[in-house]
């Protein structure tokens, strides 16, 4: 069955094609159907994952699967949240928000720096689909005082797993797809779907 992935996100791409390779899906990106990216002006990432998966699935005709994600950092109300890929401006690329994010926390105290990923993923039918399948994935973590670890992308370098005693950038593909806010979003996704 084909679906297009409502991402042009190459880290992203990659790991819902990791993901989703045990079910008998063609996943596509919608770049694949020169599909420009929604605009995501919803103000959760629930609301900007349904955006993007009926944006997606209205200009190719197949099921889409969106997801929005991104960091909440408890010191900053949460912030960057659903803003975290253009958390440091109009050319946002990774290291500027990261180095953002180390600047705000300069003073900021180890045990102050808690934060979390959240994954909101949607699986829609078709563009006017009344019941979209929406799951959700957190993954808990601190923010480091330095980017560490060359895997992953976003802000993996500067978030530390305790029971992992490494960044999520220090993982493994595998072991990060198992435990991540993407990977549990994914394996609900996965178990409804095999429904």
């Amino acid at each position: 069955m084909k679906v297009t992935l409502a991402s042009s996100n190459k880290g992203k791409l990659a790991e819902f094609q990791q993901l989703l390779s045990g079910l008998n899906f063609d996943v596509v990106p919608q770049s694949e159907f020169q599909v420009p990216d929604a605009i995501e002006n919803g103000l959760s990432f629930v609301e900007n994952a349904i955006i993007k998966a009926r944006h997606a699935s209205k200009l190719t005709g197949l099921p889409a699967i969106a997801d929005d994600s991104g960091l909440e950092v408890d010191f900053l109300n949460g912030a960057p949240g659903i803003y975290s890929s253009r958390f440091s401006g109009e050319n946002a690329t990774d290291e500027k928000n990261n180095q953002r994010l180390l600047s705000l926390l300069q003073e900021v105290e180890e045990n102050e720096r808690t934060a979390r990923f959240q994954c909101l993923l949607v699986y829609m039918r078709h563009p006017e689909d009344p019941t979209p399948i929406i799951c959700q994935g957190t993954w808990e973590g601190l923010i480091t005082l330095s980017p560490d670890g060359e895997n992953g992308f976003g802000y993996d370098p500067l978030f530390y797993i305790p029971e992992f005693g490494c960044t999520s950038a220090q993982l493994e593909k595998t072991q990060k797809n198992k435990v991540s806010h993407r990977g549990k979003a994914m394996a609900q996704l996965l178990e409804k779907l095999s429904r």
